[in-house]
Formats: structure tokens, sequence, C-alpha cells
């Protein structure tokens, strides 16, 4: 089987590029480009700063991250988010808080 290309394009200087933390990740974690508040019991959709060009029959997946829901109760509201790979906008998580507290998310804070 053939590893699909798929550009990434920075749509600001020093955004995090898309990473693989371990040889065996299942997938690339998405860091946010913007600070952003997540209201308690509410959601916020959280930029990344990147825009992904996919070959034709290609879709991204947007998944939470496991520990950020176990230590502070924070999901992807629709997961996983399919990005179609005739999308060019601004990859957004659409964060979602189940805690009574607002949650602070820093630019550079792995969030997908």
């Amino acid at each position: 089987m053939s590893e699909a290309v798929v550009l990434v394009h920075r749509l600001h200087p020093g955004v995090t590029l898309p990473e693989r933390r371990t040889d065996h990740a299942a997938g690339f974690d998405l860091a946010a480009a913007e600070p952003a508040l997540v209201p308690a019991r509410g959601r916020a959709a959280v930029g990344t700063g990147l825009a992904l060009q996919l070959p034709p029959g290609v879709e991204a997946q947007v998944r939470p991250r496991s520990g950020l829901a176990l230590h502070h109760g924070i999901g992807i509201l629709n997961a996983p988010g399919t990005i179609d790979p005739d999308y060019r906008g601004e990859v957004k998580v659409i964060l979602f808080n189940t805690n009574d507290e607002p949650f602070r998310v820093e630019p550079g804070r792995r969030i997908a």
C-alpha cells in the first residue's frame, strides 16, 4: 500500500506543524495556534493555523487526545472530525469542556 502525500501549509509564521510523537503513533498531533478559552460546559473552535492539501479520495480525521479527556474533561464535539480532500481553509478543532470551570488553551498546546 502506498502512502498518500499530504501538503501542510502554515497560515501564520511559527505555527506548530503536525507531529508524530512516536514511531508507532496512530496519527499526528495538532497544536493550537492561538490562545482560546473553552467555557465551562461550553465549546470553542480553536485554530491550528494550518491548511491541508489532501489527495483526491483521501480524508483526514481530527480525533481527541485521551490525556485532555482524562485530566481536563476536554473532548472534541464532532469526533472524529472529517477534513474533506477539497477543503482548503484553516483546520480548526471544536473542543468542548465537561467541567464547571473554563479551560484555557495556550498556543502550542496539543489539542488533537
